[in-house]
């Protein structure tokens, strides 16, 4: 299974009026680190549309478990990797990881569900989902 990890600093501008990290803020993080996961499998998105006459992967479900807040100036470690491949569509799990004594502490658990998809066949204006290319499951899951 391909795990990567990836640093990231918690910005001032991340933060609401109470000094800790507004929540849409999390969402956007593991929007980037899902990209950089593909990234570590051997594809940018540019590559991935070429290589595979994809779209991309919108993404049609997300969710999160908030355990620890983070706040400003906190540098923190995501954690991501698929957590479930389907015929069309993948969930990718994020963790965020704080620094504490002795280690890290688990302070965010994010869930996102994606699908493959590419220019609708009769609809160029609209996305239709296609089946995961086998090579792309390998590379995420070998």
């Amino acid at each position: 299974m391909l795990v990567n990890r990836r640093p990231a600093r918690i910005e001032w501008g991340d933060c609401d009026a109470a000094g800790i990290v507004f929540y849409p803020r999390y969402f956007q993080l593991f929007d980037a680190s899902t990209h950089y996961l593909f990234e570590a499998a051997g594809w940018k998105k540019a590559e991935l549309r070429r290589e595979f006459d994809m779209v991309g992967f919108p993404l049609v479900d997300a969710r999160a478990k908030f355990l620890v807040p983070s706040t400003y100036g906190d540098d923190v470690v995501i954690e991501s990797k698929i957590a479930q491949f389907n015929r069309s569509s993948f969930v990718v799990e994020h963790k965020l990881f704080k620094p504490a004594a002795g280690g890290e502490v688990l302070a965010l658990e994010g869930f996102e569900t994606r699908v493959w998809a590419g220019a609708h066949p009769t609809d160029p204006g609209k996305l239709k989902s296609r089946p995961i290319p086998d090579v792309v499951v390998k590379r995420l899951t070998g």
